[in-house]
Protein backbone atom coordinates (compact mmCIF):
# COMPACT_ATOMS: atom_id res chain seq x y z
CA UNK A 1 0.00 0.00 0.00
CA UNK A 2 1.26 3.22 -0.78
CA UNK A 3 1.42 5.87 1.96
CA UNK A 4 2.17 2.80 4.41
CA UNK A 5 5.12 4.41 7.04
CA UNK A 6 5.43 2.05 9.69
CA UNK A 7 3.29 0.21 12.96
CA UNK A 8 1.19 2.16 14.87
CA UNK A 9 -0.38 0.35 17.85
CA UNK A 10 -1.47 -2.81 18.71
CA UNK A 11 -4.67 -3.01 21.04
CA UNK A 12 -4.99 -5.94 23.87
CA UNK A 13 -7.76 -6.45 25.77
CA UNK A 14 -7.64 -7.15 28.99
CA UNK A 15 -9.99 -8.80 31.85
CA UNK A 16 -8.19 -6.96 34.53
CA UNK A 17 -7.22 -3.65 34.26
CA UNK A 18 -5.39 -3.00 37.38
CA UNK A 19 -3.64 -6.52 36.54
CA UNK A 20 -2.88 -5.81 32.75
CA UNK A 21 -1.70 -1.98 33.95
CA UNK A 22 0.52 -3.19 36.48
CA UNK A 23 1.90 -5.78 34.46
CA UNK A 24 2.57 -3.50 31.17
CA UNK A 25 3.56 -0.37 32.67
CA UNK A 26 5.57 -1.92 36.15
CA UNK A 27 6.68 -5.78 34.99
CA UNK A 28 7.41 -4.22 30.86
CA UNK A 29 8.12 -0.80 31.98
CA UNK A 30 6.08 0.99 29.33
CA UNK A 31 5.76 4.57 29.83
CA UNK A 32 1.53 5.68 30.32
CA UNK A 33 0.72 8.53 27.16
CA UNK A 34 -3.17 8.46 28.15
CA UNK A 35 -5.52 6.82 30.55
CA UNK A 36 -9.22 7.49 29.66
CA UNK A 37 -12.18 6.53 31.49
CA UNK A 38 -15.12 6.05 28.90
CA UNK A 39 -17.91 5.77 31.16
CA UNK A 40 -20.74 5.46 27.56
CA UNK A 41 -18.67 1.52 27.26
CA UNK A 42 -17.88 1.01 31.16
CA UNK A 43 -14.40 0.92 29.46
CA UNK A 44 -10.66 1.74 30.53
CA UNK A 45 -8.52 2.83 27.21
CA UNK A 46 -4.77 2.98 28.36
CA UNK A 47 -2.23 4.35 25.54
CA UNK A 48 1.41 2.99 26.31
CA UNK A 49 4.79 4.13 24.53
CA UNK A 50 7.02 1.57 23.11
CA UNK A 51 10.50 2.65 22.27
CA UNK A 52 10.08 2.13 18.55
CA UNK A 53 7.63 4.69 18.80
CA UNK A 54 4.96 1.88 18.26
CA UNK A 55 1.91 2.12 21.02
CA UNK A 56 0.17 -0.37 22.96
CA UNK A 57 -3.46 0.48 23.24
CA UNK A 58 -4.83 -1.53 26.49
CA UNK A 59 -8.52 -1.96 26.69
CA UNK A 60 -10.88 -3.33 29.17
CA UNK A 61 -14.73 -3.87 28.13
CA UNK A 62 -17.18 -5.87 30.37
CA UNK A 63 -18.28 -9.13 29.02
CA UNK A 64 -15.43 -9.91 26.85
CA UNK A 65 -14.74 -13.32 25.55
CA UNK A 66 -11.86 -15.45 26.42
CA UNK A 67 -9.16 -16.24 23.85
CA UNK A 68 -10.11 -19.64 21.90
CA UNK A 69 -7.15 -20.84 21.92
CA UNK A 70 -2.67 -21.17 22.86
CA UNK A 71 -1.41 -19.21 20.75
CA UNK A 72 -2.71 -20.88 17.67
CA UNK A 73 -6.66 -19.30 17.41
CA UNK A 74 -7.31 -16.69 14.39
CA UNK A 75 -6.03 -13.59 14.13
CA UNK A 76 -3.79 -11.94 16.01
CA UNK A 77 -1.27 -14.81 17.20
CA UNK A 78 1.72 -13.29 19.88
CA UNK A 79 3.25 -9.60 20.12
CA UNK A 80 7.01 -9.92 19.55
CA UNK A 81 9.11 -7.28 21.56
CA UNK A 82 12.93 -6.68 19.96
CA UNK A 83 15.52 -6.63 23.12
CA UNK A 84 19.45 -6.93 22.61
CA UNK A 85 19.59 -9.86 24.83
CA UNK A 86 17.32 -12.06 25.38
CA UNK A 87 19.11 -13.93 28.19
CA UNK A 88 19.18 -10.56 29.94
CA UNK A 89 15.55 -9.53 29.31
CA UNK A 90 14.33 -13.14 30.43
CA UNK A 91 16.74 -13.63 33.59
CA UNK A 92 14.77 -9.91 34.04
CA UNK A 93 11.39 -11.19 33.57
CA UNK A 94 12.05 -14.17 35.87
CA UNK A 95 13.06 -11.77 38.43
CA UNK A 96 10.10 -9.89 38.23
CA UNK A 97 7.61 -13.82 38.65
CA UNK A 98 7.34 -14.07 35.24
CA UNK A 99 7.55 -17.46 34.04
CA UNK A 100 9.65 -17.98 30.41
CA UNK A 101 10.00 -20.38 28.22
CA UNK A 102 13.71 -21.76 27.37
CA UNK A 103 15.42 -19.64 25.13
CA UNK A 104 15.44 -20.92 21.08
CA UNK A 105 16.92 -20.42 18.31
CA UNK A 106 15.00 -19.12 15.09
CA UNK A 107 16.15 -21.72 12.49
CA UNK A 108 15.70 -19.29 9.63
CA UNK A 109 17.64 -16.09 11.30
CA UNK A 110 19.52 -17.82 14.03
CA UNK A 111 18.53 -15.22 16.55
CA UNK A 112 17.47 -16.32 19.92
CA UNK A 113 14.07 -15.78 21.02
CA UNK A 114 11.50 -17.06 24.05
CA UNK A 115 8.10 -16.26 25.10
CA UNK A 116 5.98 -15.37 28.15
CA UNK A 117 2.58 -14.46 28.88
CA UNK A 118 0.66 -10.89 29.51
CA UNK A 119 -1.72 -11.80 33.09
CA UNK A 120 -4.29 -12.59 30.87
CA UNK A 121 -2.39 -15.19 28.58
CA UNK A 122 -1.52 -13.27 25.79
CA UNK A 123 1.47 -14.95 24.25
CA UNK A 124 4.44 -12.46 24.26
CA UNK A 125 7.88 -13.05 22.90
CA UNK A 126 10.71 -11.49 23.38
CA UNK A 127 13.54 -11.55 20.01
CA UNK A 128 16.98 -10.59 20.04
CA UNK A 129 18.16 -7.86 17.51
Amino acid sequence: MRGLRGFHHVAVIASDYDVSKAFYTGVLGLPVIAETWRAARESWKLDLALPCGGQIELFTFPGAPKRPSHPEALGLRHLAFAVSDVGKAKAELEGKGIAVEEIRVDLLTERAFTFFADPDGLPLEIYEM
